[in-house]
């Protein structure tokens, strides 16, 4: 069974960096993705970025590239989200979750378990 546990939010200054991490406790995975979205109040849910298990390709929404590196310990079945430069815009409740898809999965739709989610803000 997939529970996924997120760790890692809180309150960052405009500028700084933080770690978030997804862990499942449920069997390794072997394929699939693991994916990260945000939703900000008043906001709809929005892809941040997704890697895969069995390769490790990555992807990025064009809001964090350059910002967000996303990186995966298949023996922990873990994946962390990497957030530097971090804006105040940053600021959400992120969210991980995992996917069969291998194929570009930067549709919330793909993904059929997701954690229960962490504050991420960041003051100007």
């Amino acid at each position: 069974q997939v529970q996924l546990v997120v760790s890692g939010g809180g309150l960052v200054q405009a500028g700084g960096s933080l770690t978030l991490s997804c862990t499942d406790s449920g069997p390794p995975f072997s394929s699939g993705s693991m994916g990260w979205f945000r939703q900000a109040p008043g906001k709809e849910r929005e892809f941040v970025g997704a890697i895969t298990w069995s390769d490790g390709t990555t992807y990025y929404a064009e809001s964090v590239k350059g910002r967000f590196t996303i990186s995966r310990d298949g023996v922990k079945n873990t994946v962390y989200l990497q957030m530097s430069s971090l804006k105040p815009e940053d600021t959400a409740v992120y969210y991980c979750a995992t996917t069969p898809n291998s194929n570009s999965p930067t549709k919330s739709w793909l993904y059929g378990y997701w954690g229960q989610g962490t504050q991420v803000t960041v003051s100007s």
